[in-house]
């Protein structure tokens, strides 16, 4: 960590409180000289550091800025430090970036994270809007030697993860709609894209690039026509309760503390927006009417369908329709 970095991790952890030169220096083994230079420095990205006369630095309240000293102090503050970390003001993609750092060998633990997305996308091949300066936008990579059946655990971990950031940092309760979409009051504000490869003899995950997208302040107008009335914002219009570099660590944070496996499987189900719900069921054929029963211990949907009989998913899409519409006992199944 710099000079820099532990500086501002230090303000931070102050929450708006003054701390003495002195005490910084000390802190971070550094001299007086360096601690003026470490704040004149961030002075210049933009941050707000007051320096009083007998009472010493403090951080104010300002812009939610993206560096990655911000990063950097805000991963240090939830306990959890990336194997390598990097931030940009916009990218095409962070999946995409995250892709080509592990084709070039980069760690378990790296993190890309952007202020705007040129061409983010979700599932089946949509794009997701990603506005600069409007959400989180971020990319963790992982190394997590696992059977390529078991994959899906992580797109369910991750969103697990944001819930339990969001609530904490913003409080505000998301709910998850299978497989990766984060929803707010019946509109959907993330998602989750968790592109794998797999090592075809061993059969396990070589590598996957989890990308999280997470609509913060958009307004409704500045989303595609094809999403209006489906997306929203945490925050339309801002500001945020908590910055994106704090976030973005939280989510991490959440996610490791979860730990390997399905462990995260209670709390998924006690977030599910469709267990109950009837639902079309897409991307596996023609489309099928079917209900939602449970969500089995390797992330699966099982549902039942029309006509009898239960199927379990573990890929496809859902759409949530309305009750019974189109789902028979009577008729044969799909």
């Amino acid at each position: 960590m710099t000079t820099r970095q532990a500086f501002l991790q230090a303000l931070c952890e102050a929450q708006g409180q003054p701390l003495s030169g002195e005490a910084l220096a000390q802190r971070l083994g550094v001299s007086r000289a360096a601690v003026c230079k470490a704040a004149r420095a961030l002075r210049a990205q933009g941050y707000r550091i007051e320096a009083a006369s007998g009472r010493g630095y403090r951080l104010l309240p300002g812009p939610d800025l993206l560096t990655r000293e911000a990063l950097l102090a805000a991963c240090a503050a939830e306990g959890w430090a990336p194997a390598a970390a990097e931030v940009y003001p916009e990218l095409p993609s962070t999946n995409l970036r995250a892709r080509q750092l592990a084709l070039a060998g980069a760690p378990d633990g790296t993190l890309v994270l952007a202020g705007g997305q040129s061409q983010g996308r979700g599932r089946l091949g949509r794009q997701f809007e990603s506005p600069a300066g409007r959400g989180l936008y971020m990319t963790l990579l992982l190394r997590p030697h696992l059977p390529a059946a078991e994959a899906v655990s992580l797109t369910g971990r991750a969103a697990v993860a944001v819930c339990r950031a969001v609530s904490r940092l913003c409080r505000v309760e998301l709910a998850i709609k299978w497989v990766n979409d984060l929803f707010l009051h019946g509109k959907k504000v993330g998602g989750i894209l968790t592109e794998a490869v797999t090592d075809l003899e061993g059969g396990l995950v070589e590598f996957a690039a989890v990308g999280i997208g997470l609509n913060l302040t958009t307004l409704p107008e500045e989303f595609g026509p094809a999403l209006a009335g489906l997306a929203d914002s945490l925050f339309p219009g801002g500001p945020a309760p908590c910055g994106r570099c704090a976030l973005a660590a939280a989510v991490c944070a959440e996610f490791a503390a979860l730990g390997p496996g399905f462990g995260y499987l209670e709390e998924y189900r006690a977030r599910s927006l469709v267990l109950g719900r009837y639902l079309t069921v897409l991307g596996l054929g023609e489309p099928f009417a079917a209900r939602a029963v449970e969500i089995d211990g390797l992330g699966r949907l099982v549902v039942e369908l029309s006509g009898g009989g239960l199927r379990a998913l573990g890929s496809g899409e859902v759409q949530i329709r309305p009750a019974a519409l189109g789902f028979s006992t009577a008729a044969g199944p799909p």
